[in-house]
């Protein structure tokens, strides 16, 4: 049969060029398909939200992250159905060598007691750790107790009953507001503890930081505790809390600074850094840093390579959208170390994954 020659009109030259552009997108394609999967901690979602629109819009690269509390991060770790882990709760050395896990912190930041008290703004309320133990243990119930109006003797309290909001699953802020009320509290400690979940003596349940700032913010007469960027998320008033050195602090980026400046990250095994209550005039009490947890031994190397650039990207260029969501960026001398500890503990099979 002879050959047909095409007649090349100004519509099929078209076809054919937009069949060679599309042909020329393909190898883009696919690799925007690439994903990231990560699961934990709600404190450091805001912030992991951003950093994953900028990088995706950079790279093509996404990160899919479910914001379920550091309990179910940990167990996702565990389990090896997530790429990586992350939790506001350091794991022990122990833990980490018990399921070859590596451990390094990502942002640093603040829980907050939040509070809604019709015509109270925002930081016009004192208290000290004893008497927010007390609160969060039913020992003071109404919000114009004498103890809580004699550290504030300017503020018209109401004659209202205090409703306390907790977190309702495992969650790594519990672990940092629970291990500061252990710190503060003789009684808290010997009857609650600390933990990612505890049984908690009084008080309704939120699921995630959303959770409990929700409840808060619909309840007259509320108080709870959320990472610092979900109370300002929601227009929630905060307390100001005296901190060790004796000082009444408001929670801001500077005060949670403050905090995480005589931090010994080269000096603490597993990289375990504990933030509440740290010494200095302006050190927010209750500040904490969020961890990501990964395998030492890798399956895929070309999976734990992206993940692991994308943490490196994170922290050489996501410092001013971390400053921005009210979150404190890791030091530079501080991921150097992180990155070092990657060259040496991440591998697959006998290679290193990272190389500086």
């Amino acid at each position: 049969m002879p050959f047909k020659q095409v007649k090349w009109t100004n519509w099929t030259v078209g076809l054919f060029v937009l069949g060679m552009i599309l042909l020329s997108v393909r190898v883009p394609v696919a690799l925007s398909s690439q994903i990231i999967n990560g699961a934990g901690a709600t404190f450091p979602y805001p912030l992991y939200a951003k950093w994953a629109h900028e990088y995706a819009r950079q790279t093509g690269i996404r990160l899919n992250y479910q914001s379920i509390g550091s309990g179910g991060g940990i167990r996702q770790i565990e389990a090896r159905t997530v790429d990586f882990g992350a939790s506001d709760a350091p794991m022990s050395p122990d833990e980490l060598d018990r399921y070859g896990l590596v451990q390094f912190p990502m942002i640093i930041g603040g829980v907050v007691p939040v509070f809604n008290l019709d015509g109270i703004g925002a930081n016009r309320l004192r208290m000290d750790g004893t008497m927010l133990a007390d609160i969060f243990l039913g020992k003071i119930t109404r919000w114009d107790d004498p103890r809580i109006r004699s550290l504030n003797p300017g503020v018209s309290l109401p004659s209202r009953h205090i409703t306390v909001v907790h977190r309702s699953d495992g969650s790594g802020t519990s672990w940092i507001f629970t291990h500061y009320l252990k710190t503060v509290s003789h009684d808290w400690g010997n009857t609650v503890g600390a933990g990612k979940s505890v049984d908690w003596p009084i008080g309704l349940g939120g699921k995630g930081n959303e959770g409990v700032a929700s409840y808060v913010k619909r309840m007259d007469g509320a108080i709870g505790y959320v990472e610092y960027a979900y109370a300002m998320q929601n227009g929630l008033a905060t307390i100001r809390l005296k901190n060790l050195a004796g000082y009444f602090v408001e929670p801001t980026a500077q005060s949670f600074q403050a905090a995480a400046k005589g931090a010994d990250w080269a000096g603490t095994k597993g990289m375990a850094v504990v933030l509440v209550n740290q010494p200095g005039k302006g050190a927010w009490p209750v500040t904490g840093a969020s961890f990501i947890l990964m395998y030492k031994k890798q399956g895929d190397s070309g999976v734990a390579l992206r993940t692991l650039r994308f943490f490196d990207w994170c922290y050489r260029n996501g410092a001013d959208i971390a400053v921005k969501l009210l979150y404190v960026p890791v030091p530079r001398p501080v991921y150097q170390l992180v990155e070092r500890m990657w060259c040496q503990q991440i591998r697959h099979g006998d290679d290193a994954i990272w190389q500086n």
